[in-house]
């Protein structure tokens, strides 16, 4: 998600240092002046920031407010969601089993899980827990995101069902593509193996023995709670532009907790990083969590992710080389290797970056979907600590941003001028012919209405997928969603039998910057059909 700039951002930056012991990693010396700049272009309403080396104590630093239009400055204990980087925990709950002897990286999962099902026998047979965390499934980008994401009533065991309803993208083992649905599968069977739900084995095996006491496994906080409150720009059609928000609420995905459901501050995840820096050893408690040899596992690439090339002016950041590791991204920078990984939810994101070779990582997170922002201080960070001459990354990213979106607009524009030039013409039907139940193998029902003021749908599972259908050309509609800050509208295209009854009907996200866990393209919905008495 990148987001539009507004002119200016008025808020006051206030930095602190959590002081641990005499002797700290040194950041650089203009990084809060950095910050403020960041702050400035981005719009950015609140930030923290870790840094940590190896044998020395961490750096804190917090910038911002927790809510705009509020008082309440961030400091080291205000927690932020920190959405996919929580894969590295599930990863490090399974390495602690493996040195443990209950399982293997190589272990079947039917095994462990009796139940678990794919879409085809094979690879429901082949999967691997070390296949489930490392995105090379053959599921498609994103695939049943939309079991979890914006909240929805399925329970997480009711999400692993329905997972062998989904169709394979690709074969199995062949390429990547990276999926949250897996993960959820680990953190079933980490309960199948402990005999105790995810959350306590990621309190007890983890989060105790780091004493990170303000980190919770609910991806909500409850009322009062110092937290980071998720802010957006959701007033235009095009997400990300617009001014920057506080969204109304907070979205609940514990459904699919083991993926990306934790909240933390910053000074936690401090604790988490020495962690990872002593290789699975705890310099404070000398206590060892893991294993090293399980440390060197967690790192090491899998599935290799083709590497795209960056727009010109991030021409110095293009990375040689990148895969997927265990709950980890490896990758390199500037010909340095790097493990890494990013998260984001709805109006918040994160990153946690790892330079091996330095011991050296740090955490940004920011209650904003700003991940510009995000990238703006790694590249500065990466560059301190590699020696490296530092160009302008806080231009540079907001060019590529502007343009970006930029080119969303006009997409979404043209889109927009293209029912007015087929002269707006159908639908085949009568409103009240697209009225009834429809169905999806994977997602499950939706609900197509006809009332005095034209067509509505309602998602079964997603109570934030409610609104308006309105005639876009032929037989293809779009929504209009009523809850306007935590979606993305779609078109709904109908194909018909040559009786003129409805075979299919079909959806696609209208904005090309949404989120690809709003795989609405995935779906594929048929008439549920009314059993009359006439016809038994």
């Amino acid at each position: 998600m990148l987001n539009h700039v507004r002119a200016a951002l008025r808020v006051t930056i206030a930095a602190t240092v959590l002081v641990v012991a005499s002797a700290h990693a040194a950041p650089p010396s203009d990084l809060d002046r950095y910050v403020k700049r960041v702050f400035d272009t981005f719009e950015t309403p609140g930030m923290a920031i870790t840094i940590v080396e190896r044998d020395k104590a961490p750096v804190v630093r917090t910038y911002g407010v927790r809510r705009m239009g509020e008082a309440a400055k961030v400091d080291g204990q205000t927690m932020f969601s920190m959405g996919s980087t929580t894969k590295a925990f599930t990863s490090a709950v399974l390495a602690m089993l493996v040195d443990e002897g209950k399982l293997s990286w190589d272990s079947k999962v039917v095994d462990l899980l009796p139940g678990f099902r794919m879409y085809d026998p094979y690879t429901s047979s082949e999967m691997t827990v070390r296949d489930l965390l490392v995105h090379r499934s053959g599921l498609g980008l994103g695939a049943g995101d939309l079991m979890f994401v914006p909240e929805t009533t399925l329970t997480r065991a009711q999400i692993v069902e329905k997972l062998r309803y989904i169709k394979p993208a690709t074969s199995f083992r062949s390429g990547y593509a990276y999926d949250n649905m897996l993960y959820v599968v680990a953190g079933q069977l980490i309960e199948a193996v402990c005999k105790d739900t995810w959350e306590n084995v990621v309190r007890q095996r983890i989060l105790a023995p780091l004493q990170m006491e303000h980190t919770t496994t609910s991806s909500t906080t409850p009322p009062g709670a110092n937290k980071g409150w998720p802010h957006g720009r959701v007033s235009t059609e095009l997400r990300g532009v617009g001014p920057m928000t506080p969204l109304p609420k907070q979205m609940s995905f514990d459904n699919s907790a083991p993926a990306g459901s934790l909240n933390a501050s910053i000074a936690d995840v401090a604790r988490w990083l020495e962690l990872q820096l002593g290789r699975g050893l705890d310099p404070r408690t000398n206590v060892r969590l893991f294993s090293e040899a399980q440390s060197r596992e967690m790192w090491t690439g899998q599935t290799l992710i083709p590497v795209a090339q960056n727009p010109k002016p991030l021409e110095l950041a293009q990375a040689n080389f990148r895969a997927y590791a265990l709950g980890w991204g490896y990758s390199d920078y500037r010909g340095q290797p790097i493990v890494s990984h990013g998260g984001g939810v709805l109006g918040s994101v994160a990153l946690v970056v790892i330079v091996p070779g330095k011991d050296v990582a740090f955490a940004m997170m920011t209650n904003s979907e700003e991940t510009s922002a995000l990238a703006a201080v790694q590249y500065r960070l990466l560059d301190h600590y590699l020696g490296l001459s530092s160009p302008d990354w806080i231009g540079a990213l907001n060019d590529v941003r502007k343009a970006r979106i930029a080119k969303g607009q006009e997409i979404l524009a043209a889109a927009a001028t293209t029912a007015p030039a087929q002269g707006g013409k159908g639908p085949s039907l009568s409103l009240e012919k697209y009225a009834g139940s429809y169905r999806d193998d994977w997602y499950g029902g939706v609900t197509i209405e006809n009332g005095g003021d034209g067509l509505s749908i309602r998602f079964e599972h997603t109570p934030a997928f409610s609104g308006k259908l309105e005639h876009v050309q032929y037989d293809t509609f779009r929504t209009r969603w009523t809850d306007r800050t935590l979606t993305e509208d779609a078109y709904v295209t109908f194909s018909l039998q040559p009786d003129g009854s409805i075979a299919t009907m079909t959806m696609k996200a209208i904005s090309p910057l949404a989120d690809f866990s709003f795989d609405f393209q995935d779906l594929l919905f048929k008439p549920v059909r009314t059993v009359t008495a006439a016809s038994k």
